[in-house]
């Protein structure tokens, strides 16, 4: 059921004045251009994790600016090959179906966003500056198997599996 929700988010999404105004407070004008890459309903997902990364960091007492940027760039990597909602739903519907073992055809584009977009998107934001942390959060943001405990990481994840 959750999945047919995400996928009408997906359909209607759009940003609102608040979500501009939220951008502009968080991120340059040029940091905005690379955002806009981005489709409208990947715009829409990272600004909400990263409304809910500010809520629970603060609760948790490690807000800091960065990591709600991290946040709105967590999925920059979808950039590389964007998939639309009919793409991503049949994407997760074959990893589901395979249990996985569709990932070792990452040779395809559709196959390789899917599973590597925090891959990509440390490539991305590693080629434009970005520091060290900023790049390990966004390219471990999906990945379950580190064993040491981040806080950040785990703020992250929460928020990103939520929305």
């Amino acid at each position: 059921m959750y999945r047919v929700k995400q996928f009408l988010w997906a359909l209607t999404a759009c940003l609102t004045k608040q979500d501009k105004l939220f951008l502009e407070e968080y991120i340059t004008e040029e940091e905005r251009k690379l955002f806009y890459r981005m489709p409208v309903y990947e715009q829409k997902h990272c600004i909400k994790v990263a409304r809910d990364v500010e809520e629970l960091s603060r609760e948790r007492g490690v807000y800091s600016k960065k990591l709600v940027v991290v946040a709105l760039f967590h999925d920059i990597g979808k950039t590389y090959k964007p998939l639309n909602p009919i793409n991503k739903s049949i994407m997760v519907l074959a990893d589901k179906l395979t249990r996985g073992k569709i990932r070792k055809y990452t040779n395809i584009k559709k196959i390789r966003v899917y599973y590597e977009h925090g891959k990509l998107g440390e490539e991305i934001l590693g080629s434009l500056g970005y520091d060290e942390r900023f790049l390990y959060l966004v390219k471990e943001h999906h990945n379950n198997d580190l064993i040491e405990k981040d806080e950040e990481l785990e703020i992250l994840r929460i928020c990103d599996n939520k929305n």
